[in-house]
């Protein structure tokens, strides 16, 4: 950690001294072709990844699961407390179960879905626009315009 250029540990040269054949990652071309067929294989779980969706989901249903049981225990105690103090915690219990699986259920219905149905619409024009491509391919060579509809002669 010297800072020499064979150093162990040692920072990169920030200037553009990438060997021939190499790209922006440093990688040589055989390591970027495997690594763009293994993100092409596993592409589903790479933009799964990538969006962050799959943490959010279990915070989710962690917290619905507790709100539920919370307010269950908040039921149960309130059906045999005695004292007021209990009575009082079996209340705040109740509520905060009650608040908190509901809370889930409205983001579920404000931002969760919404999200699913814009992410099923952006997969269908997706394979839209890419069979509009391959026809385009198959055919004279140029893209359709999809915005012009064509009239018979």
């Amino acid at each position: 950690m010297t800072g020499e250029p064979g150093a162990k540990g040692a920072p990169r040269p920030s200037t553009d001294g990438r060997a021939p054949g190499q790209d922006v990652l440093g990688l040589s071309e055989r390591e970027r072709d495997y690594l763009l067929e293994w993100v092409g294989e596993n592409l589903t779980l790479v933009r799964r990844s990538a969006s962050g969706q799959r943490p959010m989901y279990w915070v989710l249903g962690i917290g619905f699961v507790i709100g539920l049981a919370a307010q269950l225990g908040g039921f149960l105690l309130k059906a045999s407390a005695t004292t007021e103090p209990l009575s009082l915690v079996a209340d705040l219990l109740y509520a905060l179960g009650w608040a908190l699986w509901t809370g889930v259920i409205v983001v579920i219905f404000v931002q969760i879905w919404p999200e699913a149905k814009r992410r099923q619409y952006k997969q269908a024009l997706d394979a839209y626009e890419a069979a509009l491509g391959d026809q385009a391919r198959a055919g004279s060579g140029q893209a359709p315009d999809p915005g012009r509809s064509e009239s018979p002669a």
